[in-house]
């Protein structure tokens, strides 16, 4: 009789362990990637309900921000890694196994986490939110990204810098090669500049409040938060920049609307609108794009201060109520309308300052939404560019004579700064519009670094800001 060979035992199923950071990590990915959604918009309430029902506490909220930004910013570079381990172009891979993949490389190479960790931990994640079979898959995967630590993949997968210097800093430091193209064209300047700007654009930006003038001060949220948890704001005297995990909802003030979250950039814009000097009196300024409200509610403070009114103009009139919340318990007078810049719902001259912050790729705030480098694309520029020019017109107009226009745009490309503004001036496109620039650098005083002028181009490598541009421009007929 012959003897049967015995089978070896079968291991027990083991139910997957479910881990509460890395599967709100994953909904998060997913819903930037579904929904189009911004993970600064999508963050905090998953946050909040996981805090909500007792599965998170600050040191597993500050892992799963970390998961979430740091696998978006880099996700340009994971995704050349992941190329090279995968049997298959990464576009035939369904989009929530490249998610937990993409989540996996960058505990790998972008955290101190232990290897064995990382894996385990991205397999137990692909059991709960992919199956079992799938989760073979990544940890076949994974295993192999685990090979090389992030320089010896980056040896491997990007071109050297003398071949292909944009391929390689693209590549090197996660930006899309045409994105790097663009900044470089706007900074200027060799190798050393361009590379800290984009090593800039990877890090997290610090929570800055802005204190709103006759209605609290910065040594007042100082006092507040606690100087060992503070700091003075860099630039803005009304600038205060909290240490990471500062909470700014757990303020008096900024629950009162008496202070609010700003980058000092954009408080840098508003004050320097609200400083230049016009001709004749100063009595009725306009915000005309005004949403969602942090600039508006600067100006309004401002305005106050001095007399004067303001109109907040906002197109959208969900952003408009924004707007509207923003500005609640202002001292001096002010109007909030939901309204369309480009059809003036004002008269013509009417006033004496004008602010047009306008739409545009916002290639100046990577830091804070890390994903839209991934999602803007080149000729995303043709349809801003209309839009920014009319503003620009329409702002013109409504500025009397002798009175300013201030001209911003959260992106440093030249087709969205520069070239926006000499186009109007000039009459391209449209009839020529008689206004002379106004040297924006002498009304950020004690702020380096600010080029030839008369426009201002702020830097987060050189100013620690969003890329923010500022042109001003006196009507003169």
């Amino acid at each position: 009789m012959t003897q049967q060979p015995r089978r070896r035992p079968s291991k027990p199923y083991r139910r997957p362990q479910k881990d509460p950071v890395r599967i709100l990590a994953f909904e998060a990915l997913r819903a930037v990637d579904e929904r189009d959604a911004y993970a600064n918009l999508v963050l905090p309430p998953l946050l909040r309900k996981a805090r909500e029902a007792g599965d998170f506490d600050t040191r597993d909220a500050a892992l799963a921000t970390e998961l979430v930004y740091g696998t978006l910013r880099r996700q340009g570079t994971y995704d050349a890694i992941l190329a090279q381990c995968v049997d298959r172009p990464l576009r035939e891979v369904d989009p929530p196994v490249l998610d937990v993949l993409t989540l996996g490389a960058h505990q790998l190479l972008g955290t101190r986490i232990p290897t064995h960790a990382a894996v385990s931990a991205s397999v137990e994640l692909a059991r709960v939110v992919l199956g079992d079979g799938r989760a073979k898959f990544v940890n076949a995967v994974l295993r192999k990204v685990a090979a090389h630590d992030l320089d010896g993949w980056l040896e491997r997968v990007a071109p050297e810098y003398d071949e292909d210097p944009e391929d390689h800093l693209g590549i090197v430091h996660a930006h899309p090669r045409w994105i790097v193209s663009a900044l470089w064209d706007s900074l200027g300047g060799g190798r050393a500049g361009i590379e800290d700007l984009l090593e800039a654009d990877n890090e997290r930006p610090e929570v800055t409040l802005v204190a709103r003038p006759g209605r609290s001060t910065a040594e007042e949220l100082l006092a507040a938060v606690g100087e060992d948890r503070a700091l003075p704001g860099r630039w803005s005297p009304y600038a205060v920049r909290l240490a990471e995990g500062g909470e700014p909802g757990a303020l008096d003030a900024v629950r009162e609307g008496r202070a609010g979250v700003q980058d000092e950039g954009s408080q840098l814009v508003a004050i320097a609108l609200a400083n230049a000097p016009v001709e004749g009196p100063d009595r009725l300024w306009l915000d005309g794009c005004a949403g969602p409200g942090g600039k508006a509610a600067l100006l309004a403070a401002l305005a106050a201060q001095r007399g004067a009114a303001l109109l907040a103009s906002e197109k959208q009139p969900h952003r408009a109520r924004l707007v509207a919340r923003a500005l609640e318990g202002n001292p001096g007078p002010y109007t909030v309308i939901a309204a369309d810049g480009t059809r003036p719902a004002w008269r013509p001259g009417a006033f004496d300052r004008v602010l047009v912050d306008v739409p545009c790729t916002g290639l100046g705030a990577l830091r804070r939404r890390p994903e839209a480098r991934w999602r803007r694309r080149p000729e995303d520029l043709g349809g801003f560019a209309p839009l920014q020019r009319e503003l620009l017109r329409q702002a013109l107009a409504a500025v009397r004579v002798g009175g300013v226009v201030g001209y911003a745009t959260c992106s440093p490309h030249l087709a969205e700064t520069r070239a926006v503004v000499e186009d109007v001036i000039k009459g391209r496109g449209g009839a020529a519009v008689e206004a002379a620039w106004i040297d924006a650098r002498p009304l950020m005083p004690g702020v380096p670094a600010l080029g030839d002028g008369p426009d201002v181009q702020l830097w987060p490598h050189l100013h620690g800001t969003d890329a923010m541009y500022l042109a001003l421009l006196r009507r003169t007929a």
